[in-house]
């Protein structure tokens, strides 16, 4: 199964978890009823930008929306599971090139979602966040450097420092450069 149909299942089965409609979303996520429809029929691959608005309207984390591959591993039915390379969903942004690889194992009974990052040079990707969501962000540099905008403050990272944030107002993640950063993110909800 590709990433647009994993997308596509997870999204109908959060949102139908949720008794939304596709109108109750799209009203919730500032995305249009045609473009949800889209991406659960797996007809779209969105955007970053539409993956974290759909987050927001569904009350999880960006990750969440990734869902499980459906690759089996009996690593991930361990009290400790482990999620090989080849189990982890990767997804990239149709737009940008921004590529997005959830590290977390799905089946992990744990609010912290980790994230490997591959953000192209020259991009800029913005990403809403939900009044007073809470929810909280590391992000380590490996590789590369970017600017991040935080509502009105403005910082600059480059490989080995880490920023903590919460995520509570836009973030715009800015690489000047042309190489290619790298990044992990640590992302937990709020409490």
């Amino acid at each position: 199964m590709d990433i647009n149909e994993r997308i596509a299942r997870r999204l109908i089965q959060l949102r139908e978890e949720r008794g939304l409609t596709i109108e109750d979303l799209a009203n919730r996520s500032a995305v249009s009823r045609a473009m949800i429809s889209r991406i659960e029929r797996a007809e779209s691959s969105p955007s970053a930008t539409v993956l974290n608005k759909l987050s927001i309207g569904l009350g999880v984390l960006l990750p969440s929306l990734l869902g499980a591959t459906g690759y089996r591993e009996p690593r991930l039915q361990l009290r400790n599971p482990v999620a090989s390379r080849r189990g982890q969903a990767e997804w990239q942004d149709p737009s940008t090139g921004y590529r997005r690889r959830t590290l977390t194992p799905t089946t992990a009974n744990h609010a912290m979602q980790l994230s490997e990052v591959h953000f192209p040079g020259r991009a800029t990707v913005t990403f809403d966040s939900a009044t007073g969501s809470g929810a909280r962000q590391q992000l380590w540099m490996l590789r590369g450097q970017l600017e991040i905008r935080i509502g009105d403050e403005f910082t600059t990272i480059s490989a080995g420092d880490c920023m903590a944030m919460t995520l509570d107002r836009a973030i715009t993640f800015h690489n000047r450069g042309s190489k290619e950063a790298r990044y992990l993110i640590a992302v937990m909800p709020s409490a």
